[in-house]
């Protein structure tokens, strides 16, 4: 088996998955893009198989510690002992994150299930190359009756020199949009054409947490997206509350989501940014906000300009917030840490000139399981913040 040699201080020598190109002392056997490749220290001691890619900045991912193939039976053993997982953590087995990447020993490999329809990513080359393989993999463990839908057009394949696909890899395409239920709320499921791979399921168990606080509160869901906080906190019984959302077709989902549910709210399709600065303008007042943004940044270099956004986003929010409101934010920026956030949310306080007690943090959901070895699989954060009168 061809592979790489890597120098003595490479981060995989110390519990990491991942070789980037800097830390590459050899190859040998004349890999090809797309391989299994061994990986060894400079004593010639395997240290585990990977995929290889010459093209990305991470030129190999070790999937395994000993020598191994991607093969069916592999394919399928990994799947079904992270399907396992989930059970054994009372997951709902016909909504969840089947599998979260390197996370359950399959990097660039995202599979989220929506009752018997599943939603398959592949992220880097070597699994992209064996797609149909992890479909027949899926269809024998989940049944001939499941639907795979291949939603590969995030940009991050651009890194791994991909381009961008989504159709249908089994079974039928769902003729009209998936119906799931959380937290009394039913919404709908483009698999196609939707956010990602549909829904944001890595918010789940936090909607019921800040439902739990909108009671009779006049509430604000910024970066409302399909409508998912405003829905289950109108649920909840609210005074009012209000969506915003810059994105015109999910304006237009969070809409009908309403109307199935006969729940009332006020949609503004507008730039969150522009909203908050004409509400304070206006010296509107709220009771619950909710920031749930799309990532600042993809890129470390981007980490600057992300952290300045978050806190421009948080000031103008306090300045919001009634004298005992609550704020529940949230962060999928990988590159913002939970120092770097929190310092962000302290300087906007200052900014506001507001005091505030934080309640509890908020963390990914346990079918996006976090690797300590591994900080990449870490990309979520959140906090929920009270209001302090009188100060």
């Amino acid at each position: 088996m061809p592979g790489i040699v890597v120098k003595p201080r490479a981060r995989i020598l110390h519990g990491h998955d991942w070789v980037f190109s800097s830390e590459v002392f050899k190859v040998f056997g004349k890999p090809v893009n797309g391989d299994v490749i061994s990986l060894k220290d400079g004593g010639d001691h395997l240290i585990g198989s990977a995929i290889y890619n010459s093209k990305s900045q991470i030129v190999a991912r070790r999937f395994s510690r000993r020598k191994q193939d991607l093969d069916f039976d592999f394919y399928k053993r990994r799947i079904a002992q992270a399907s396992e997982y989930r059970d054994r953590r009372n997951i709902d087995p016909k909504l969840r994150r089947v599998v979260w990447s390197e996370s359950d020993g399959l990097p660039g490999i995202i599979i989220d299930r929506y009752g018997d329809c599943f939603a398959l990513q592949t992220l880097t080359l070597a699994m992209d190359m064996r797609r149909d393989l992890i479909a027949r993999a899926i269809v024998d463990l989940f049944g001939e009756k499941v639907t795979i839908i291949e939603r590969n057009d995030a940009p991050v394949r651009k890194a791994e020199g991909l381009e961008r696909r989504t159709g249908v890899l089994a079974g039928a395409a769902p003729s009209a949009p998936i119906v799931i239920e959380l937290q009394d709320v039913k919404f709908e499921v483009d698999l196609l054409h939707g956010q990602k791979t549909g829904f944001y399921l890595d918010q789940r168990h936090n909607y019921k947490v800040v439902a739990q606080c909108a009671k009779q509160r006049r509430v604000l869901d910024c970066f409302a997206n399909q409508g998912a906080f405003a829905l289950v906190c109108a649920r909840a019984g609210v005074a009012e509350v209000t969506g915003v959302e810059e994105s015109s077709e999910n304006v237009a989902a969070a809409m009908r989501n309403a109307n199935r549910n006969e729940l009332n709210v006020r949609w503004i399709h507008q730039d969150v940014f522009q909203f908050l600065r004409a509400a304070g303008k206006a010296e509107a007042q709220y009771d619950l906000i909710i920031l749930d943004p799309p990532s600042f940044t993809k890129t470390k270099s981007g980490l600057r300009d992300a952290l300045r956004g978050y806190r421009e986003l948080h000031m103008r929010t306090f300045k919001l917030l009634s004298k005992d409101g609550l704020l529940a934010t949230f962060s999928c920026s990988h590159h913002v840490s939970d120092a770097a956030f929190l310092q962000t949310i302290t300087d906007a306080l200052v900014d506001a000139r507001r005091s505030a007690r934080k309640l509890r943090r908020f963390d990914q959901a346990l079918d996006h399981p976090v690797l300590p070895t591994l900080p990449e699989t870490e990309y979520f954060r959140g906090v929920l913040l009270e209001m302090m009168p009188g100060r």
